[in-house]
């Protein structure tokens, strides 16, 4: 919560008006572990389930082997939902963790270009004052 805090108060000094908590939101960085085991979790859960569902059904979905192509040790059975869930975990966790990185960078970057832009037009008539 303490960057939270800091943030606020930041953007206040900048702006140099209250701005609502809410707002304060949207600007927060994301933390990457935890959109990663968010991101991880359904990914896991949605392999094992899907591979479990196959299983139960009457006539199983040839395709889903498919994904031993792309996950070592995954097949069509009991254990290969696990092994499904545990690749379906890692991928998913890293496509999440990359997501919450490119988006906390992007949301640096064009803070940083706002507030650099904002300080070179309240300097750009300082010529004018001498």
């Amino acid at each position: 919560m303490s960057q939270m805090h800091n943030l606020e108060k930041m953007i206040r000094d900048d702006v140099g008006r209250e701005i609502p908590r809410t707002a304060s939101f949207l600007f927060a960085p994301l933390d990457k572990r935890a959109f990663g085991v968010a991101f991880g979790v359904t990914g896991a859960l949605s392999v094992a389930a899907v591979t479990i569902l196959d299983l139960l059904l009457a006539e199983p979905w040839r395709g889903l082997g498919l994904l031993s192509q792309y996950f070592a040790g995954y097949s069509v059975s009991w254990p290969g939902a696990l092994i499904g869930g545990a690749w379906g975990f890692a991928v998913a966790f890293f496509a999440g963790w990359l997501l919450a990185f490119v988006r906390n960078l992007t949301l640096a970057l064009s803070l940083f270009l706002l507030r650099s832009r904002s300080e070179l037009d309240e300097t750009s008539d300082f010529l004018d004052h001498i």
